[in-house]
């Protein structure tokens, strides 16, 4: 793994690797980043990262090896004169709806010109229905909206399929279920979205396909890998 997660935190301004491939799906943009385009021109830009477990950096050896910091170094390495600031909210453990509920709050805080908001995951792990979790994107959408600010949303992980873990065994098409659902409602209302769970389909090179031991939280691998992704693509939005 070190030598894998070497390459990929020296990779900072390159295309992705061969190590985890995306094709150009990776990031879908539904509409212009008009915000966040306008903050990278001023040389300052703010985003706001929500969501659970993956954005709060679980499973990560060290926090300064979690997506967080990871995307704001490789944002920092791709847009030269920008100062680049990216606030981690994440929680672990919520849903699509406790998340969204802290939105007032967190945005009152940050100020942001981008938010990235990670839901799903444990919408499946909490056995709740498609119906409920779209009631709550739903409602996330609502405070949200008027706010001024970007949107992406981040979909589930895969989990591996082979490990011998109850809680997460035959999850995946339950999330890829979700991971559908949350990238054809974020199309309906013009949210940009990362496609990470079929992403990781291409992850096999990379240390137990970038899952740790618990079977559901990145490893550092992992995380670099997400991260260099993210930065790569959103830099690309961003120009």
């Amino acid at each position: 793994m070190r030598t894998v997660l070497a390459l990929l935190l020296t990779a900072a301004a390159t295309p992705a690797m061969a190590l985890c491939p995306a094709d150009a799906g990776f990031l879908t943009v539904n509409r212009p980043l008009e915000t966040a385009r306008a903050a990278v021109g001023d040389g300052r830009l703010t985003i706001l990262a929500m969501g659970s477990s993956s954005i709060e950096g679980v499973g990560a050896s060290t926090p300064d090896l979690g997506f967080v910091p990871l995307l704001e170094r490789g944002l920092e390495a791709r847009l030269p004169g920008v100062e680049v600031t990216v606030v981690n909210r994440g929680v672990g453990g919520e849903n699509a709806g406790e998340t969204a509920a802290r939105f007032p709050a967190e945005i009152e805080a940050t100020q942001p010109d981008l938010i990235l908001w990670q839901l799903g995951a444990n919408d499946v792990l909490q056995d709740r229905t498609e119906d409920v979790f779209l009631i709550d994107f739903r409602a996330g959408q609502e405070l949200l909206s008027g706010r001024g600010a970007d949107v992406i949303v981040i979909d589930s992980q895969r989990v591996p399929e082979d490990r011998d873990l109850d809680f997460i065994r035959g999850r995946n098409p339950a999330l890829g279920a979700f991971s559908a659902l949350t990238a054809l409602e974020a199309g309906r209302v013009g949210y940009g979205v990362f496609n990470r769970f079929e992403t990781m389909t291409g992850w096999t090179d990379l240390d137990d396909g970038g899952v740790g031991p618990d079977g559901l939280h990145l490893n550092d691998a992992g995380y670099a890998c997400w991260a260099e992704l993210t930065a790569e693509s959103l830099a690309g939005a961003l120009r």
